[in-house]
Parts: C-alpha cells; sequence; structure tokens
C-alpha cells in the first residue's frame, strides 16, 4: 500500500507486532532451563529449538523496521536464549517506536509492504508465545482483542501451500470457541 493512508496501516501494523511482542514476553518469564528440553505444539521441536526459531524471527523483523530490507543468513545461536530472546523482543519494541516504518520491505530480492511484514510477524510472534506458555505447561489464551485482529489476517497469509509444513492442517473447535482458541486451532495447534 502507497499513498495516504500507507502510513496509517504502517502504524497500524506496527502497534499489532507491539500488541504481539508484549503477549510472548509474558511467556518467556515462564522458561526454566529444565523447560527447554520439554516437547511444544510445533511438532519436532523442543522448546530450545522454538526458541532459536523465535529469536531468528525478531531479530529478522527488526532488521526490516530498521533498514527496510532483511538479509537471509545463518543466525548466530549462541549466548542465554530467554535473555537474548528478551533484548531482541525489547530492541523491535524500541525500533517500532522510532523508526519512519517504510513503506517496503526487501526479503531475500523479493518486495513485501511494511503492513503485510508486520502482520506476518505478528501472527508467529504471537502463536509462539502461545507455543512457549503451552510447553512451560500453562493453558492461558491469546487475548481476544489480539486474537480476533490476527484471525482477520491469518486466512490471508497462510495458504494451503504452508500445510503441512510451516503449520500442520487447522484443527476443529467447536461453535463459538474462544478467539485465541480459534487462531491456534487455525494455526495446526490444539487448543
Amino acid at each position: 500500500m502507497t499513498g495516504p493512508g500507507a502510513g496509517a496501516a504502517s502504524l497500524a501494523g506496527m502497534t499489532l507486532l507491539e500488541r504481539a511482542i508484549n503477549y510472548t514476553l509474558g511467556s518467556l518469564h515462564l522458561v526454566t532451563p529444565d523447560a527447554l528440553a520439554r516437547p511444544t505444539p510445533c511438532r519436532d521441536w523442543d522448546l530450545r529449538a522454538l526458541l532459536t526459531h523465535l529469536d531468528d524471527a525478531l531479530q529478522a523483523l527488526t532488521e526490516a523496521v530498521d533498514t527496510g530490507q532483511v538479509a537471509l543468513a545463518a543466525v548466530d545461536g549462541t549466548g542465554e536464549l530467554v535473555a537474548t530472546l528478551r533484548g531482541r523482543a525489547r530492541r523491535l519494541l524500541r525500533a517500532t517506536a522510532v523508526a519512519r516504518h517504510p513503506e517496503l520491505v526487501t526479503i531475500g530480492g523479493h518486495t513485501l509492504t511494511s503492513v503485510l511484514v508486520a502482520g506476518t510477524g505478528a501472527i508467529e510472534i504471537t502463536v509462539h508465545g502461545w507455543d512457549v506458555a503451552r510447553a512451560c505447561g500453562r493453558t492461558d489464551p491469546v487475548p481476544p482483542a489480539l486474537a480476533d485482529e490476527l484471525l482477520d489476517l491469518a486466512p490471508l497469509l497462510v495458504a494451503c501451500t504452508d500445510r503441512p509444513g510451516r503449520f500442520d492442517r487447522p484443527v476443529p473447535v467447536p461453535p463459538g470457541a474462544a478467539p485465541g482458541d480459534r487462531l491456534v486451532a487455525f494455526l495446526g495447534r490444539q487448543p
């Protein structure tokens, strides 16, 4: 999106991303060294692998906000993982607050709108925050207002070609299920 409404859309995307980060920061407080080997709702991943993936996502999103491009490179997986994640999440929050919010972001030679990147990041960060909480034994749902907004975006960003692979097939939920349950079920997780 370019033109007069682009700034407002970009700001809305960044606000959604900020809410996703804050939700996930709450989940990171649950992680203990003993929990790192626990399985997660992400098939074949333990909590350490999930946190490493989340670290990569936060690093890429910060790069997108700071520079308007993301270099596809190997990630340094060293350091104290949870502390590194918290630091990256806080850096991304600061970046969203002060960045000029470029309208376009280049990722691996492909140009996307910053709104699309922010929405995709918000979904990824939120669902992995939920995954972290589940791996740590908590069943707290995604906040309803955040889940409602992400449910509007998820069908636009997760295609049939993403399943199975990036996401498992949707899980059926009963009529009237809470927004957070519908979101994680759409993304292939058992609420």
